[in-house]
């Protein structure tokens, strides 16, 4: 039986959009959101204050390489990514790690690694045979739930299940996580719901415009993975 308490967040809530003006805080505060912190958790991660967390987020600021590196350690990602270097990059440019370490991730952490928006992909049959899509995503009500074309997918079907997926991968550090969402998908078709989904998400349909149809999929099974390496965190 789907449980969309799986991905219910306690008190529920979602995180606002921010006037981010330079390029490094809109990824600080992106990245700070997705993991579910506050600045003030922030601040204490990377030994700041919580004013300069807000200040890098919201004016335009070039930290020195030092706190830049405390800041990445406390956001769980890299320079690298924080100062836009892979904007660019294809993924899958680094090598695998020699000793990789396979962790088994517990559900609150794949709550935080999914966050409430964010782009990831999804495994669906269309008529052209199997496919994987791309898609923007956003977690409501303990569903995943993304825009998609009426024609990507087959007949949706009360047996019919969905698997959906995010993850990061660092070339740099050769480490990286996969969170994987099982269900049941259904297509949301209530107005006000659209409606309610359309205010949430944080741009407009990916190529589709008017005719991309919301997607919701109820989750039964939430997994993850995280790939580490030792000397990471070194």
């Amino acid at each position: 039986m789907p449980d969309k308490s799986l991905l219910a967040e306690p008190g529920g809530g979602t995180h606002a959009h921010g006037s981010c003006r330079g390029d490094i805080g809109r990824r600080v505060a992106a990245r700070r959101q997705q993991l579910g912190l506050s600045r003030e958790e922030v601040a204490v991660r990377a030994g700041s204050a919580p004013g300069y967390i807000q200040y890098l987020e919201e004016q335009p600021a070039t930290p020195g390489i030092g706190f830049l590196l405390r800041l990445a350690d406390a956001l769980e990602t890299s320079v690298v990514e924080l100062t836009g270097g892979t904007a660019d990059l294809p993924p899958g440019t680094g090598h695998a790690p020699l000793h990789p370490e396979l962790v088994d991730l517990g559900l609150d952490e794949c709550r935080t690694l999914l966050g409430t928006h964010g782009v990831g992909h999804v495994a669906v049959t269309t008529r052209e045979g199997p496919a994987i899509l791309p898609v923007s995503y956003l977690v409501e009500d303990g569903e995943v739930a993304f825009r998609v074309a009426p024609e990507a997918l087959a007949p949706l079907t009360g047996g019919g299940r969905m698997a959906f997926e995010v993850d990061h991968i660092d070339d740099a550090l050769c480490r990286g996580w996969s969170v994987l969402v099982v269900g049941t998908p259904h297509t949301v078709t209530d107005p006000e719901d659209v409606h309610r989904l359309d205010d949430q998400a944080y741009g407009t349909p990916w190529g589709e415009g008017d005719r991309a149809c919301w997607v919701a999929l109820t989750p039964d099974r939430v997994s993850g993975r995280r790939i580490d390496v030792p000397y990471a965190h070194a």
